[in-house]
């Protein structure tokens, strides 16, 4: 009967401490949130407000990798192939999981499969920017002076958006423009400003200080419909280019596998974020609409870009097959 007793009692403790390992509250130590882009990119910069205020909320350093090149798939293969256990976030766009497999040959990892969708960050709206020295001051300037001086305009692009966007004006407006392809933004933006480039496409957090300094020009925003960040700026489809919406995405992802508590709590997170009026408003600032939801809208939003981004880079004839 004593040995039963203290049987039952090892018994219980045991089945306790291996309880307590497997409730562990996550996370028990720092975690990685790699960005896809260079330091000074406006992912970067909004990749960091969003680690700075996860550490807080989660009790653990949330510190900042970046991971740029090959149209940020360095990244998100570096993510889908560490350990699922939610100490390696990527911080994504369109890029590497939308565009970058229509874009390029042999992409080492699959969108669906090799990742777990976490939670969207919202969407960092494109302008189409100009030297401020240039002689077009709307883009339909912009395209009859291209008409007539074909394959004399080159655009710059630092990550597939602005690759699309340049390439979806082209095939639009019927124009024969010359792509020249950086590794990260703020690259583009100073060759753009040296006059090495003419135009580009770019987001509203590393155009817009260049835009206030008078060091570029804005002449739309890369969308059908005006931004609510940029009201005075027309879309695209006013500046009279229809059938042109373009827009990038932002959103959390781990590797496949991650579990149910670990998603939970990072959407949670992300979610609180976001809905704080003085963090969005600080996002507003860096031109970012922060926004999110459920983890499975955003896994069914992840499937449906990239449907749209194949269509949209078939429709422009830069497919690589």
């Amino acid at each position: 009967m004593y040995k039963t007793g203290i049987k039952k009692k090892m018994t219980a403790l045991a089945l306790s401490l291996f309880s307590s390992s497997v409730l562990a509250a996550y996370p028990e130590q720092p975690i990685t949130l790699v960005v896809p882009f260079p330091a000074g990119s406006g992912t970067d910069a909004v990749g960091r407000i969003f680690a700075s205020e996860m550490s807080s909320r989660l009790g653990q350093p949330v510190i900042v990798e970046n991971k740029p090149g090959a149209n940020a798939t360095i990244a998100a293969q570096h993510v889908a192939k560490s350990k699922p256990d939610g100490y390696t976030i990527l911080i994504s766009t369109n890029t590497p999981l939308s565009a970058a497999p229509w874009l390029m040959k042999n992409v080492s990892y699959d969108v669906v499969n090799d990742f777990t969708a976490v939670a969207r960050g919202g969407n960092l709206p494109f302008i189409l920017i100009t030297h401020a020295s240039k002689p077009y001051q709307t883009v339909k300037d912009l395209v009859e002076y291209a008409k007539a001086n074909p394959g004399k305009l080159s655009y710059a692009s630092g990550n597939s958006t602005g690759i699309v966007a340049g390439a979806t004006l082209g095939n639009t407006a019927d124009i024969d423009i010359l792509h020249v392809p950086y590794k990260g933004t703020p690259q583009a933006i100073t060759d753009l400003i040296g006059g090495q480039v003419d135009f580009m496409f770019t987001d509203l957090a590393s155009g817009i200080p260049f835009v206030k300094s008078n060091k570029v020009k804005a002449l739309a925003v890369s969308t059908a419909k005006p931004s609510a960040l940029l009201p005075d700026l027309p879309s695209m489809e006013a500046a009279g280019i229809n059938n042109f919406d373009i827009n990038s995405w932002n959103g959390f992802l781990g590797p496949a596998g991650l579990s149910d508590e670990v998603v939970q709590t990072l959407n949670k997170t992300i979610n609180e974020i976001v809905e704080d009026k003085e963090i969005k408003q600080k996002l507003a600032n860096l031109g970012f609409d922060a926004f999110s939801g459920t983890q499975q809208e955003f896994a069914d939003f992840v499937k449906q870009q990239y449907v749209l981004w194949g269509d949209l880079i078939k429709a422009a004839g830069i497919e690589q097959k």
